[in-house]
């Protein structure tokens, strides 16, 4: 056992200061950036915590000995942790006063990607995350290791131990370090291409088994089959690229994955053709799905663990000419709901939509293709309004969010539990607000539109290009056009345009021509907009883009919509209403968004090229 903090008399050259003017953008060689501990408290080296705390961050001394009576009396927590948590003073002050205490650096960021994978696997992860270290760089045979406790030197020694070299310490926030453990071990272990390469170099018999799934993918070990690495790995990537479905597309020669990430399909890795079937068993193991049977479609669930995260995985297979092709829906159960403020809404369109979800009884619909993000807008939607006094029930297809305090119900046409079955026996469980999560036919049209007749806030989705053509939709079904006059209140039409990577968007000045593309037209002498273009980093993958936001059509309906809908008129002659009342086509909506910086002139396009032709018609 050491009798104080690890390397203590080492850390002259480890506490070099932080390196001057490089971007986030730039991949970065050096895993942390320090700061030496401050030379205005040196005197203050080994003294009280809480002494260094009065004189570094302003504690009253009052506090303090409220505390450390406190302390004495209980005993258990540090003292540091008492103030934390008493809220007295912060984390960063406490590692700061930690610095001065025993002279070690703070590390001011972590770069996880700079981290050589040979200190990353020689730790294993679980003991990383609940001893919070991480170890960072190694220098003429020491490693510099990050730490939230710097006294806790049970877990230091058996780094040194894990590690086989002397180590010294730098000190770091514990959420800091476990954010960069998952960044770190992710990486370390989540390289598809390295998995391919190694398929190449060992000899593979069959491996296709059922094994028991780790807690964390990421705490593999390294004698696992080279197939279930491979898989593991593609899992991971996907994950850490924000991707929302894995395609595993066999071909006639060659076997392809790609990812899709904010709506764009990338190509990842080419697998040998060889590994086909061994692969695609594997998948079909982790989701309960019969490898025996290749002729017909078939679907399943895996649940797992990566980085930390809770993983949804809905797997699908379909047999083709050159066998079968699978496609994996990522869903992240650990990521937070998006609140109605985060979805990107002009001050306009927030206003009416909450209004609008205020009230105790209509139909709200949301309407777009699939992938659009009507799903995340019903249920913040339902967020927004969830509240103990009102009872809130959903039939979902399948069940994406657990909503606490509401009751969701999964559909299953096996036992006829249809959304038009699931919706009749609502209105006996004495709702106040119900989400189905589509409209698909006539059936489940009429029952929707008669409960929000009889006093019911009805949420739901339709398939529609725009929020006129939701109604036209309705009545398609042979749904009475007096029941969806009387029974809609309002209808929002959206689409998902990629956000331009902050690190890396180049500004410009469009041409005349670009500006028209989204309807934009200057006046005589009026000096065009800068904008911006997507140009790629390494924070986005090259991509120039990193995330997605919505751009909207809210149609309300007027009284002069409604007599529209009477009439039977064509969604044209809505929309131009809708208009003149008010409302911003997607278009329009999309063309603002461009001018503030958001996103790009080709994103609006593409997602908009169906309404851009509506637009010339109505207008």
């Amino acid at each position: 056992m050491s009798e104080g903090p690890i390397g203590f008399s080492q850390l002259a050259r480890s506490s070099a200061p932080a390196t001057e003017g490089r971007s986030r953008s730039m991949p970065s060689t050096n895993p942390v950036e320090l700061a030496p501990p401050r030379d205005d408290l040196a005197e203050m080296a080994g003294r009280p915590l809480g002494e260094i705390l009065v004189a570094s961050c302003g504690l009253s001394v009052s506090k303090l000995g409220e505390l450390l009576d406190l302390q004495a009396e209980k005993g258990g927590d540090r003292i540091g942790e008492l103030l934390v948590a008493a809220k007295a003073t912060t984390i960063s002050d406490v590692n700061l006063a930690l610095s001065v205490q025993l002279q070690l650096p703070l590390a001011t960021a972590i770069e996880p990607t700079a981290i050589p994978d040979a200190l990353v696997r020689a730790v294993p992860i679980a003991f990383a995350k609940a001893s919070k270290v991480l170890p960072l760089r190694e220098e003429d045979g020491r490693v510099l290791v990050a730490c939230a406790d710097p006294l806790d030197y049970a877990a230091l020694d058996d780094v040194r131990r894990l590690l086989g070299k002397e180590v010294d310490l730098c000190i770091a926030d514990g959420e800091t370090i476990v954010h960069a453990i998952n960044r770190a071990y992710d990486r370390a272990t989540g390289h598809a291409e390295a998995a391919v390469a190694e398929l190449e170099e060992e000899s593979l018999e069959a491996v296709a088994q059922d094994l028991e799934e780790p807690a964390d993918l990421l705490d593999a070990v390294d004698d696992e089959a080279p197939i279930i690495r491979l898989v593991n790995s593609l899992l991971s990537q996907a994950v850490k690229e924000r991707a929302s479905d894995i395609h595993i597309e066999p071909f006639e020669r060659e076997l392809l994955v790609r990812f899709r990430i904010d709506g764009v399909l990338y190509e990842i890795i080419k697998p040998p053709k060889r590994f086909q079937a061994s692969i695609l068993s594997r998948v079909k193991i982790m989701a309960g799905l019969n490898i025996a049977e290749k002729r017909l479609p078939q679907d399943g669930r895996i649940r797992i663990k990566i980085a930390g995260k809770d993983v949804d995985i809905r797997v699908s297979t379909i047999p083709t000419s050159f066998g079968e092709r699978v496609v994996m829906r990522l869903l992240d159960r650990s990521s937070v709901l998006l609140e109605l403020t985060d979805l990107g809404f002009s001050e306009r369109n927030f206003q009416v939509m909450h209004e609008l979800i205020e009230r105790s009884h209509g139909i709200i619909l949301v309407t777009g293709p699939t992938g659009s993000g009507k799903t995340t807008t019903l249920y913040a939607c339902l967020s927004k309004i969830n509240k103990p006094d009102l009872n809130i029930l959903t039939i979902e297809d399948p069940v994406e969010y657990q909503l606490q305090g509401v009751g969701q119900v999964q559909v299953n046409p096996k036992i006829e539990l249809t959304f038009a079955n699931g919706l009749r026996s609502f209105l006996r469980q004495d709702p106040d607000v119900i989400m189905v999560g589509e409209i698909r036919d006539r059936e489940t049209a009429e029952i929707a539109i008669q409960a929000s007749l009889t006093g019911h806030l009805v949420l739901s989705t339709v398939h529609t290009n725009d929020a006129a053509g939701a109604i036209t939709r309705l009545v398609d079904m042979q749904v009475e056009p007096f029941l969806v006059a009387s029974s809609l209140i309002g209808i929002l039409a959206q689409r998902l345009v990629r956000v331009l990577c902050a690190d890396c968007r180049a500004p410009y000045t469009p041409s005349d021509a670009e500006l028209a593309q989204i309807g934009v037209e200057l006046k005589p002498g009026e000096r065009r907009p800068d904008i911006y273009r997507a140009r790629g980093c390494p924070r986005c993958g090259q991509t120039g883009y990193q995330g997605r936001s919505g751009i909207y059509e809210l149609m309300t309906i007027s009284d002069e919509v409604r007599q529209l809908i009477l009439k039977n008129v064509d969604s044209v002659t809505i929309k131009r209403a809708a208009m003149r009342h008010g409302m911003v086509s997607l278009r329009e909506d999309g063309a603002h968004k461009v001018l503030t910086g958001l996103t790009t002139i080709e994103e609006v396009c593409r997602v908009t090229a169906e309404d851009q032709r509506a637009d010339m018609l109505v207008a």
